[in-house]
């Protein structure tokens, strides 16, 4: 449960015994929740968490020469609403998918993919990967350029499935397309996958990292990011999908 909904569920769990016995106890866990809420909210607790997940990757080095392929990660298309629609609606990430058209136009040769099925656990009839083309179309990369992987739906079928449908050879170079916050995850289940990437990050959320948010909603919501970020990481190393706690730069 990320921050938010979890301080929501103890203010509300205050109010409801507000009506019993236990009012005292109720009223602290409002007071409490209200407070680690506003601390969330407006102090840059949100920032330092988030900042030192995008941090660690610096950008990417081009002066090394062309890739041979470049990898996007999904969470840029909502998918739910693009059935809807009929016609592909981005979220906040869609600099994923921005950088990864301008790569693609940049270095003609190199091979593209687009990983991102559905996280839906209920129903997985949509799809991010099936308005992927539609979207890179309208940046000008045909239909034809991309490989679509639509079958995955979290970060370490992702890598799973991208290196079994383009088996890379020894000695090609990868890029590895993704926010700046979800590099370190993203990178360490491609090593373990045994898909060497280097890692070009884009959609940075934190900048000035000690400053204080002047919408509560702002703070929140890095919080939440940050927070998911870090029981994701923590998870997959207990988990033995990654071999360390927060991957850097260099592999092990």
């Amino acid at each position: 449960m990320l921050p938010i909904n979890f301080l929501i569920g103890i203010g509300v769990i205050g109010a409801v015994l507000l009506l019993t016995r236990f009012a005292r106890l109720g009223r602290r866990l409002m007071v409490g929740a209200l407070l680690l809420l506003a601390i969330c909210g407006f102090s840059p607790l949100g920032n330092v968490l988030i900042a030192t997940l995008e941090q660690r990757f610096p950008p990417w080095d081009a002066s090394r020469g062309a890739p041979d392929g470049i990898i996007v990660l999904g969470g840029s298309i909502d998918a739910d609403l693009s059935v809807a629609h009929g016609t592909p609606v981005v979220r906040s990430a869609a600099d994923r998918v921005i950088a990864a058209a301008a790569l693609a136009r940049r270095y003609p040769n190199a091979r593209l993919v687009f990983t991102g099925g559905s996280a839906n656990l209920i129903s997985n009839d949509a799809r991010e990967a099936d308005y992927a083309a539609e979207l890179f179309e309208s940046l000008g990369i045909p239909r034809s350029r991309l490989i679509i992987e639509r079958r995955s739906r979290n970060t370490v079928e992702n890598a799973e499935f991208s290196k079994a449908l383009v088996d890379p050879k020894p000695g090609e170079r990868w890029l590895l397309v993704t926010s700046a916050y979800h590099m370190p995850r993203s990178v360490g289940l491609f090593r373990k996958a045994g898909f060497s990437v280097e890692a070009y990050p884009v959609d940075w959320r934190a900048g000035n990292v000690m400053s204080f948010a002047t919408f509560a909603i702002d703070g929140l919501s890095r919080t939440d990011v940050a927070t998911r970020e870090w029981i994701g990481l923590v998870a997959y190393h207990l988990a033995g999908k990654s071999d360390d706690w927060l991957p850097g730069p260099a592999a092990r």
